[in-house]
């Protein structure tokens, strides 16, 4: 990334600046703005997240905002209520009392002398939920959102669930926060308060894993907050952005079909990143394309929006399998419209171990019903479901998952095929047990035999009617589901062929069943279906990406250096599987505020066997803070188990404090949970 430190505008910064909330909370704001914003009065453009401005997103902020102000805008970062230095308790996601607040900040930005009423507002996993969710709201002065690696569906595409199965980054990402809520304030900024924050955070924010997992089908729980409830309810200009690798790519083109306001669509080959600092790249230049997109909608100045395409996504090309890219080939195309009349369904037939094209004749002959029992295992080489690019997290080379699953193959292709969107598996299929769930996976075979995934699908089976009210299978019959793959861009060349593959598990990715499944699938009622789009001359005249740049990032020293893997296990002895991930951040001191900074997780996933009764989530976190002779550490750990009928959830909090005389453990609390489960 190319580092600009000399900007259009002169910048300054207030480092901390209190915002009172209508109940007396305070939020903690850090806001740069143009230097001559008090005599010519900017945008403003807020961006409203829990992951700490002191040093949690300090680096990321120091690229993007600085970079927004120098460019004529009043570029605002929030810590949440009970985050950060901001008073108060973090109990969960999205609450009501967040959006209040939102709304509330939004409002107090446009009385500001230094801001000319108009505000836009942006951000990237949560901090894109809650755009798309205030827009909801409607706050007079939000003029339009940029919301990256969000949905609009918190049940049906989330971190906690897909297609009705629970998903392993439930477990990860209440972890992940259960870390999070336990730090406290840095007493540099809220003096001798720190102490009792603290204490209200360590006892009040909770353990959120319990309440997720109280609510195992679409209820009112997740409702809230999910905009595809109401689309309409959005009245602002709406910019959509995602990337292959992320969780989330299939929300763009929901919003792209649905919203009725102006709205634009853009998806990387990326991870859960901004696209100016995009992995897999390429990078581009996003804060340029930002600045176009606030110039148009808080300027008012004609950037040339109007002559864009309504969605640019990254057609990917045929790569080897493997965990982890640096760097993913392709090329940019465009559609002018969602969904785009030139992409074409192409139907593919089942029958044994082959995928035929639905063109072609039949014999005539009838083929036999194809069972499947997966090993409990089947998943382990499936990566994770939201990609950070921290580590080796991508699909692996699916030939090791495919020996436990049904399989079907083209024949070589005689020339390219491209897709973009949904692949669909149409299945009439029968189960054995009352609860079952099937995964569905297409992969690009490589004249090798190397499989590389491209996309895939999960289906909670008692939820084939919707997930509002799951129904029990009744076994022995057949049913005709969907399994709607997640959205991607991708070419096939020549000489590969196209795989479909069919398993009952996909254990860590997915909790399995509460018992091993057999599935019967018809093949001759069953087909894939896939999105065809022809290649469009117009593509190559799309305008350009600048090269990503940004301000100069803020300073932070290594002190320990990261390190971050992924490790599958077998003990043939007592047949007992593990994948093992480490995310361990290091510590690095931010010299500005001179505060040191560690953070390590752990997570491991194992089954025993095909005993679905074995299987088990274990993460653990440690977080620290130090400066001087002060300093904080907390311990977090988490264990998810399951039996036939209920969830097993035990978790303990530990948090340590030192000063001159050494460390001592200030507070612990422990959790035993059984949560019946739900279908699932």
């Amino acid at each position: 990334m190319k580092t600009i430190d000399a900007f259009p505008e002169d910048v300054i910064e207030e480092e901390n600046v209190f915002i009172a909330m209508g109940d007396g909370i305070r939020l903690a704001a850090r806001i740069w703005r143009p230097k001559q914003s008090l005599d010519a009065p900017v945008p403003a453009v807020l961006e409203f997240i829990p992951y700490r401005k002191r040093f949690g997103t300090a680096v990321r902020d120091s690229v993007t905002h600085p970079y927004l102000a120098g460019h004529g805008y009043a570029a605002v970062r929030v810590d949440l209520r009970g985050s950060g230095e901001s008073d108060g308790v973090l109990t969960d996601e999205y609450l009501q009392q967040e959006l209040d607040d939102g709304a509330a900040v939004i409002e107090w930005l446009a009385a500001q002398p230094w801001c000319d009423g108009r505000v836009g507002m942006m951000g990237i996993s949560w901090g894109g939920f809650n755009a798309l969710q205030i827009a909801a709201m409607r706050p007079p002065a939000l003029r339009a959102i940029a919301t990256l690696c969000s949905t609009d569906d918190r049940y049906a595409d989330d971190v906690h669930h897909m297609g009705g199965c629970l998903l392993g980054d439930n477990l990860s990402w209440a972890s992940v926060m259960f870390a999070y809520n336990s730090l406290p304030p840095d007493p540099a900024l809220v003096g001798g308060r720190w102490r009792q924050m603290w204490m209200e955070r360590l006892e009040g924010s909770g353990l959120w894993l319990e309440t997720w997992l109280s609510h195992q089908r679409r209820d009112d729980y997740w409702r809230h907050g999910s905009v595809c409830e109401d689309y309409s309810a959005i009245q602002c200009p709406v910019l959509a952005v995602s990337g292959w690798a992320d969780g989330y790519s299939n929300a763009v083109f929901r919003m792209l079909t649905h919203l009725q306001v102006p709205r634009m669509g853009l998806i990387g080959p990326w991870s859960h990143r901004y696209p100016h600092f995009g992995v897999p790249g390429p990078a581009i230049g996003f804060l340029q394309e930002l600045r176009r997109w606030w110039d148009h909608w808080l300027k008012g100045i004609d950037r040339g929006l109007a002559d864009e395409p309504m969605l640019r996504v990254w057609m990917q090309d045929s790569v080897p399998p493997t965990t982890s890219y640096a760097h993913r080939p392709g090329r940019w195309v465009a559609e002018t419209s969602w969904p785009s009349p030139r992409v074409q369904e192409r139907s593919y037939r089942l029958a044994p171990a082959r995928l035929i094209p639905a063109e072609e004749p039949t014999d005539g002959a009838s083929e036999p019903r194809l069972s499947i029992q997966s090993p409990l295992t089947l998943g382990v080489f499936a990566g994770k479901w939201c990609s950070y690019a921290a580590g080796p997290d991508l699909a692996h080379d699916q030939r090791q998952e495919d020996g436990g699953a049904l399989v079907f193959e083209s024949a070589p292709l005689t020339e390219p095929i491209e897709i973009l969107g949904a692949p669909v598996v149409e299945l009439e299929l029968a189960a054995d047990q009352a609860v079952a769930m099937v995964a569905a996976r297409v992969s690009d075979v490589r004249p090798n035999d190397e499989a590389t995934r491209v996309t895939y699908g999960l289906l909670n089976l008692t939820h084939r009617d919707g997930s509002a009210d799951p129904k029990p299978l009744v076994p022995g019959e057949s049913y005709c589901v969907h399994v709607k793959l997640n959205e991607i861009a991708q070419t096939f060349p020549a000489g590969h062929r196209i795989r479909l593959s069919l398993s009952t598990s996909y254990w860590p990715l997915a909790w399995p069943s509460p018992q091993p499944v057999r599935l019967t699938v018809d093949p001759a009622a069953s087909r894939l279906v896939l999105p065809v789009r022809p290649p469009s001359a117009d593509d190559a005249r799309l305008r350009a990406f600048e090269p990503p740049e940004g301000a100069v990032p803020e300073p932070r020293t290594m002190i320990s250096p990261d390190e971050h893997r992924w490790r599958v296990v077998r003990d043939l002895a007592s047949d007992e599987s593990v994948l093992e991930v480490i995310n361990d951040s290091g510590s690095s001191h931010f010299d500005r505020i001179d505060l040191m900074v560690g953070s390590r997780g752990e997570e491991r996933y194992s089954s025993c066997g095909d005993d679905f009764g074995s299987v088990k989530g274990e993460t653990r976190w440690t977080r620290s803070l130090k400066r001087g002779d002060w300093g904080v550490r907390t311990e977090t750990r988490t264990v998810l188990t399951s039996s036939a009928d209920d969830f097993h959830l035990c978790a303990d909090l530990d948090a340590y404090e030192t000063d001159a005389e050494g460390e001592r453990r200030v507070f612990c609390h422990s959790w035993d949970r059984r949560i019946p489960r739900d279908f699932v």
